[in-house]
């Protein structure tokens, strides 16, 4: 068995796991997106609703309905500031995946060039014989001719 073919369970490996990095990291930026669109909305939603609050108080409010109106917009704001965190950690988990993915797929493409050039020198050291064996069978029949 050749140098390259004892590689070839190795490089599969290499390649599974290249693949099921890209595929974690494709699934931490679905993740990512839903976060940020969703940070998104509750903060359209809290303009809205300052917005609302605004027209209400020029045409007048009660005392309590200003107290709702606060402490709603109170929860609202918490909400989105623990939709930024989760936005943040969903950064920063994308992009450890990211680097691990790149370094998988760096391993990866170094190894297909170990294995593509022991191939080269595979074929090479091949083809010298073949034409040795092929020299070899000219001079006999040379000589016996």
């Amino acid at each position: 068995m050749t140098r390259a073919k004892r590689l070839q369970p190795v490089q599969q490996l290499v390649d599974e796991n290249q693949r099921r990095l890209a595929q974690s990291l494709a699934a931490i930026e679905r993740r990512l997106l839903e976060a940020d669109t969703k940070l998104g909305e509750l903060e359209r939603y809290r303009r809205e609703y300052e917005a609302q609050l605004g027209v209400r108080a020029q045409q007048g409010i009660a005392v309590t309905d200003l107290r709702d109106y606060q402490a709603f917009l109170a929860r609202l704001s918490e909400a989105v500031r623990q939709q930024q965190l989760l936005v943040h950690r969903a950064r920063i988990d994308r992009d450890l995946e990211r680097t691990r993915w790149q370094e998988a797929a760096t391993r990866a493409k170094a190894l297909e060039h170990v294995v593509d050039r022991w191939e080269a020198e595979e074929r090479t050291l091949r083809d010298r014989k073949e034409q040795r064996e092929s020299d070899e069978r000219a001079q006999r029949k040379a000589y016996t001719s």
